[in-house]
């Protein structure tokens, strides 16, 4: 019995994925910055010197001091200080958990909302698939950072109205993602077995239509969320995003901005470095789950 479970346990569907995942050295690295930014952000009041949201704490004669420097409160600001005094290691540390929350949030509505829509508009067929893919066609068309700009814009600065721009930019992908996906699995027999008995169609959906086109879902919904991340910073940039009080990697960007030809590189270049790296571990996560998933592209 024991070497049967351990049969069983050995060609579990997880171990085998995590098995051929760390085949590829650059996604287990990627992996391993994407727990490490998550736990630093985590534990963020915990690790970093200053909390960036404290005014209390902040003392304007230490702004834009560079790196090393020993401030007024003896604190050591590793990475120097911005134009607001803040330490801008905490600042970073404090932009990425503003940013994994912001892409984690939205990714998460925009999966949701989605996968719903799509398997349903597969589901009925139709003039309403007609219309539901017609307008998510029109969506697409336009470029997400601006849908996600004109909605910001609207509704104002603020996490959740945030949240709702970067959601009405992005779930029209997961919409396409799940109809093509939703549509093959209708075709099937199985389901077609269940769509011969008296059954709700709700049920059909969620039971066999929706579970069975999550893998693609899967990997569209690790890219949204690098894009999601860089949305955010790009509208926190541009003064439609997060209010200024917020200490988002893309407000920092653009408060340093300013001070780059002064030779204060280090406001702007250090929370550009920290964005980069974190979008760029997630995409390659994405990239290798995608390859996994992807029986044409599995080696």
């Amino acid at each position: 019995m024991s070497m049967e479970a351990s049969a069983v346990r050995s060609v579990s569907p997880l171990a085998e994925f995590w098995r051929m995942f760390r085949r590829n050295k650059v996604a287990v690295a990627a992996l391993a910055v994407v727990v490490a930014i998550i736990l630093l952000a985590i534990f963020a009041p915990f690790l970093v010197p200053q909390d960036p949201y404290d005014l209390k704490a902040l003392v304007l004669r230490d702004a834009r001091r560079p790196p090393g420097y020993v401030g007024s409160t003896g604190i050591v600001h590793l990475l120097g200080t911005d134009s607001q005094g803040r330490d801008l290691l905490s600042a970073i540390v404090y932009g990425l958990r503003i940013s994994l929350q912001m892409g984690l949030v939205a990714g998460a509505i925009a999966f949701s909302i989605g996968a719903v829509v799509g398997c349903f508009a597969a589901y009925v067929g139709g003039r309403t698939e007609s219309v539901i893919m017609r307008i998510v066609d029109i969506q697409l068309s336009f470029p997400a950072i601006l849908l996600a700009f004109v909605v910001a814009a609207i509704l104002g600065q603020g996490k959740s109205q945030l949240i709702l721009a970067l959601v009405f930019a992005q779930y029209a992908y997961f919409v396409r993602t799940a109809h093509g996906a939703a549509a093959a699995e209708r075709q099937k027999d199985y389901v077609q077995a269940a769509l011969s008995v008296p059954m709700s169609g709700w049920f059909v959906i969620t039971r066999h239509i929706l579970p069975n086109s999550l893998p693609p879902l899967i990997v569209v919904a690790t890219v949204q969320i690098a894009s999601a991340i860089s949305l955010e910073a790009t509208l926190s940039f541009l003064g439609v995003g997060l209010p200024p009080t917020e200490p988002s990697l893309g407000m920092l960007i653009a408060n340093g901005f300013q001070y780059l030809m002064s030779g204060r590189y280090w406001i702007a270049i250090y929370p550009g470095v920290a964005l980069i790296a974190l979008i760029m571990a997630i995409n390659l996560v994405g990239d290798q789950i995608r390859d996994q998933l992807n029986p044409r592209l599995r080696k």
